[in-house]
């Protein structure tokens, strides 16, 4: 799987480490969700990306986590209250849920009405899925 993974990312021209183990997200998810309700949704997603994916870091650690939301600007205290609290506990569960209820159990998964594409795809494979699902092309 890193051997695929890779070989995208290198086609892509996007950074990628050498992980060599896997690390829980949960936690990771909930803090996301938090940095969404601070408009910072997309920073905290990339510093998250980074750290796992091309940092080999532990995403499923408190400090760890504390430190990428403060990396994007994000009050320390309040990141650990929310870890400590788990406040987005059931807003992520909800999100598991919906998408088991949608037959997701992969990511990523791309979704346009009931028609899928799972896994990290070439963009050529990605805008073949959009047209043939009925989405035309703004540019690349």
């Amino acid at each position: 799987m890193m051997l695929r993974l890779k070989k995208v990312a290198d086609e892509l021209g996007l950074p990628l480490g050498e992980r060599k183990k896997t690390y829980n997200s949960r936690l990771a998810q909930e803090l996301a969700k938090w940095a969404e309700s601070k408009g910072r949704g997309d920073e905290f997603h990339e510093a998250v990306f980074r750290a796992y994916f091309v940092d080999g870091k532990n995403i499923g650690k408190r400090e760890e986590l504390v430190a990428l939301a403060t990396s994007i600007g994000l009050p320390a205290e309040e990141a650990q209250t929310i870890l400590r609290s788990r406040t987005f506990k059931d807003a992520v569960d909800s999100d598991w849920d919906r998408s088991h209820q949608m037959g997701i159990t992969a990511v990523p998964t791309f979704l346009i009405g009931r028609e899928t594409a799972v896994g990290a795809q070439p963009y050529e494979v990605l805008e073949q899925f959009l047209k043939a699902n009925g989405v035309k092309k703004r540019g690349r």
